[in-house]
């Protein structure tokens, strides 16, 4: 019998990759089509395609601890969950008006997503996509995590507070921490899963909250960061996901400044600035932590720059081409494939050389999501 299976397998190419493993999978984010391009690390390939996913400009996902689901998170309001074996949509809800992003429980069982309009926060089961909980806040929602426990945490724009969702029982317990600061645009948790850390576009520096604190409390980072500097324009604002944890330090887009910031992770002190090509997006830590990639705002952005985490110098510069928009580390980061958003392709480099590999076609890519993300805190 096994033997007939492997047969029919071999022979049927849809049928074999309902049976290959995930592992080495990931999608890279199709913004202009609304789809998905399903691709192999190993063969530096894509193996198929996803479409029919809504507004993809600025998406974001999660897996499921199997790595074979994928909830994607529209603009536009709509959560996906699709297949990536075979290649499919297997449940879509319009669940909002505009969107902008999501977390899955540690546990696996619950998606939520942070909405802009109406504001506040959904809650749905992972198997079904039908809401469990509906979490109204009155704000538009950044920020949002998954965070030990079966809980959920996420900051409000308009009135400066963080809330942690308890989903344990059968009502969300919410504790609401006030006194963020202003306007804050963006958050991360640490790998740890203890740190939360919220960027304030409204006024200086940053917020901080320890998770382990049964009754957490603001803890002011930077407060005086550019206070009494030239203003710069803010062509975008820096993902705070895409902030590096490297060996201790946080590394940390300064927001309309030409350079990232180095904070102890311990004290949140800080620790050294490293000046860069432009306005930073995401810096991000290969995973062994030794280096630091980023990227750059419009007008820059045909630019990336690597920093050593020794030296906090800058090492090397590569220009792949205009519009870079994300980066993605093999999971031991032997290699980074980065989206060229303008040149429709994704290039992938050695990290350590330098040297292109490879690069895969795709339609104005911009996110770059491989699975082992199933298996980290705080995405």
């Amino acid at each position: 019998m096994k033997y007939a299976l492997l047969a029919l397998c071999l022979a049927t190419p849809a049928l074999a990759d309902e049976y290959r493993a995930t592992g080495d999978l990931g999608l890279i984010v199709e913004r202009a089509t609304g789809s998905l391009v399903v691709v192999d690390q190993s063969d530096r390939a894509a193996i198929g395609r996803i479409e029919g996913l809504g507004d993809l400009s600025h998406a974001s996902l999660v897996y499921s601890p199997d790595e074979r689901y994928a909830y994607v998170f529209g603009r536009d309001g709509g959560l996906s969950k699709v297949d990536i074996l075979s290649r499919e949509i297997v449940a879509r809800v319009l669940q909002a008006g505009n969107s902008i992003g999501g977390a899955i429980s540690d546990d696996g069982t619950l998606v939520a997503v942070s909405n802009y309009e109406p504001g506040g926060v959904r809650v749905f089961d992972a198997k079904t996509l039908e809401m469990v909980a509906d979490i109204p806040t009155e704000s538009k929602t950044i920020g949002l995590v998954d965070a030990p426990g079966r809980r959920f945490v996420f900051t409000l724009w308009d009135k400066g507070e963080t809330w942690i969702a308890d989903m344990k029982g059968a009502e969300p317990a919410i504790t609401k921490v006030t006194g963020m600061g202003a306007n804050p645009y963006d958050a991360l948790l640490a790998g740890s899963g203890r740190t939360y850390i919220t960027g304030l576009f409204g006024e200086d520096g940053l917020t901080a909250l320890d998770l382990w604190d049964e009754t957490p409390e603001p803890i002011r980072v930077l407060p005086g960061y550019g206070r009494g500097e030239e203003e710069l324009p803010v062509y975008k604002m820096p993902h705070l996901e895409g902030w590096a944890e490297a060996a201790g330090e946080f590394v940390l887009p300064a927001v309309g400044h030409h350079e990232v910031l180095w904070i102890d992770a311990r004290d949140f002190r800080e620790t050294g600035r490293t000046e860069t090509h432009g306005q930073p997006v995401f810096a991000m830590a290969r995973p062994d932590g030794r280096q630091v990639w980023v990227n750059f705002a419009h007008p820059l952005n045909d630019t990336v720059q690597v920093i050593d985490r020794m030296t906090h110098e800058v090492i090397h510069e590569m220009k792949p081409g205009p519009a870079v928009l994300h980066m993605e580390f093999t999971p031991r980061g032997h290699e980074v494939w980065i989206s060229v958003r303008d040149e429709n392709r994704v290039d992938i480099y050695d990290t350590e050389t330098f040297e292109k590999l490879g690069e895969v076609a795709a339609e104005s890519p911009s996110g770059i999501f491989f699975t082992a993300r199933a298996h980290r805190t705080g995405l």
